[in-house]
């Protein structure tokens, strides 16, 4: 038996309950895992009230697909993995098929890395999904290139916070923007070349000046909604608007529109990386490199225990964090 976060109807934060389940075998192809930490993402927080791009398949359903641990058995034709491994769980499946959020998990061997001993459990758990999103984007299909000006919206988020890191590795100028006036300075010790503080200055004028009437090369835009338009503005004629969130909630407009601009828009997700197996495989290599070479770093908000699910994921959703909020396991290998 093995404590494990479940919801038996849609909606907040409190519908999460810690219930005690057999998890049974390891079927072809998986793993059990004993999690020692697990890492929060927003789109855990829309999936639980239905409104993700994976759906919930049924009720009750476990969530959450991004962690680390260590392998307690494997499946059959199952190999690369033994019981014992220290291991980073990946963004590969759908969580409404597998869920992280427990003592325990199985998932797919597949979505599995090996990772070091000089990694410890909460870093594991926390690099994978913002360094994926953010590699994808910016450096996979964007082809980001030394002296670009890129916008990254929401930059206080633990993708945002990556994608501060990977422009700065790729020789960029990362402009960030946020909606809090705190944040400022914080962001700028992240590595932000300038702040946009949304609310307190012209988003497209402020952005204009910086990159001296130009407009950026790129923007990697999470929040949507209305303010797409003053990001449309503010990108250069040939530059590349990637919309990979809606934090607004908001009807987004056709970026452009208003001005007969013409801006390139594209959604983008992390899926279309995860879901290729070649461009995958670069994408572990660049962010392993980046992690043994410690120029990529995860930026840790605050840890929670998993008894304390339901306070994390109000956290979460009242949307003060700076980084990333990952869950421990009270065991003690959890902190190895």
């Amino acid at each position: 038996m093995a404590k494990v976060v479940r919801f038996h109807e849609l909606g907040g934060p409190d519908v999460l309950r810690l219930e005690e389940i057999d998890l049974g075998e390891p079927g072809p192809g998986e793993v059990l895992l004993d999690v020692d930490a697990i890492g929060l993402n927003r789109s855990e927080a829309n999936f639980r009230r239905d409104r993700y791009l994976d759906r919930v398949a049924a009720l009750p359903s476990g969530l959450g697909y991004e962690g680390a641990g260590r392998v307690r058995a494997v499946g059959g034709d199952v190999t690369g993995f033994a019981p014992g491994d220290t291991v980073s769980v990946l963004p590969l499946f759908q969580q409404s098929r597998h869920h992280m959020y427990g003592e325990q998990a199985i998932v797919p061997a597949s979505a599995l890395v090996h990772r070091p001993p000089s990694v410890s459990a909460v870093t594991g758990a926390a690099v994978w999904m913002p360094f994926l999103t953010a590699y994808g984007a910016l450096l996979d299909i964007g082809r980001l290139r030394p002296g670009d000006h890129v916008v990254i919206t929401a930059a206080s988020s633990s993708v945002g916070l990556a994608a501060l890191q990977v422009a700065r590795r790729a020789g960029a100028i990362p402009i960030a923007t946020t909606n809090d006036v705190d944040k400022e300075k914080r962001l700028s010790e992240a590595g932000a070349a300038h702040t946009v503080v949304t609310g307190r200055d012209d988003v497209a004028t402020t952005i204009l000046d910086i990159t001296a009437g130009r407009g950026a090369e790129m923007v990697f835009d999470a929040v949507a909604g209305t303010g797409i338009e003053a990001l449309a503005a503010a990108t250069a004629r040939d530059g590349l608007l990637f919309v990979h969130g809606g934090l607004s909630g908001e009807p987004t407009p056709l970026p452009g529109l208003r001005g007969m601009r013409p801006v390139f828009t594209r959604p983008y997700t992390v899926f279309e990386i995860t879901g290729d197996p070649d461009r995958l495989a670069r994408a572990r290599h660049y962010i392993t490199d980046g992690l043994d070479a410690g120029v990529l770093t995860p930026v840790i908000d605050r840890t929670f225990d998993l008894d304390d699910i339901v306070a994390a994921h109000r956290y979460l959703e009242a949307g003060q964090q700076v980084g990333k909020i990952v869950v421990t396991v009270a065991r003690e290998e959890a902190q190895r």
